[in-house]
């Protein structure tokens, strides 16, 4: 069962304004990179669903997380299949991403009210979402969709939609600010938050400046920052 609220899942989302996006192969090097995340100052991690035994690395996540930071919302990505999610959902995630949109999948979260975010890439993806009950929805690949002009010109006739962008989004104040102020709710960022290099290396105090660095940017393109 999912430890947070979806209103609270949400929010928290909103107020980060960005979601971590990470999967590796080892458990350890898993938690190493979640406590670095929630010491930077994140509150939100998505694992995703990738490679063999993913599934058993997300709730080793989870179980640590029950443990050390119950704070962080744990959630799952690149969920593609309503048995997937729902298996994901039991486990206990607590928010469903995915790389495009799946009627069924929207079934089974909000079956358990849990926040389903599917990539969507033009304005009739963005309604067929909606229509099936998200709340936000996720761009992808942001980048090559036209960046945030695109997201812009999207909310231009639907106001109300609420996006995430992912791939192609920098960690820094000018990336960040143009997507906030094209309207975007929060942006999803993998790599270029945690890079490869540090995570392989195991500099941990390298990957706490690099979440603490885009924390600042947020604040800076928010016009938040002290």
């Amino acid at each position: 069962m999912a430890s947070h609220s979806k209103a609270s899942v949400l929010e928290t989302i909103r107020h980060d304004g960005i979601v971590p996006v990470f999967h590796d192969a080892d458990p350890t090097t898993c938690t190493e990179v979640a406590a670095r995340v929630v010491a930077g100052g994140l509150s939100t991690l998505e694992f995703t669903n990738r490679g063999d035994g993913a599934m058993g690395r997300f709730q080793h996540l989870l179980q640590w997380a029950s443990m050390n930071h119950r704070g962080l919302v744990l959630g799952v990505g690149s969920i593609v299949d309503p048995g997937t999610a729902a298996h994901a959902i039991d486990l206990g995630a607590n928010f469903v991403f995915a790389p495009s949109f799946s009627a069924e999948v929207a079934t089974v979260c909000n079956r358990r009210n849990i926040p389903y975010v599917p990539g969507c890439g033009t304005v009739t993806e963005v309604q067929r979402a909606y229509e099936a009950g998200c709340d936000i929805v996720k761009l992808f690949p942001a980048g090559q969709l036209g960046g945030p002009a695109f997201l812009k010109a999207l909310r231009a006739p639907c106001p109300w939609v609420q996006a995430i962008p992912t791939g192609g989004v920098e960690p820094t104040e000018a990336s960040l600010g143009a997507w906030y102020g094209a309207g975007a709710a929060a942006v999803g960022i993998g790599s270029k938050l945690l890079p490869s290099a540090m995570v392989t290396s195991g500099d941990w105090a390298g990957l706490e400046s690099s979440v603490a660095d885009a924390v600042a940017a947020v604040a800076a393109a928010r016009g938040t920052a002290d």
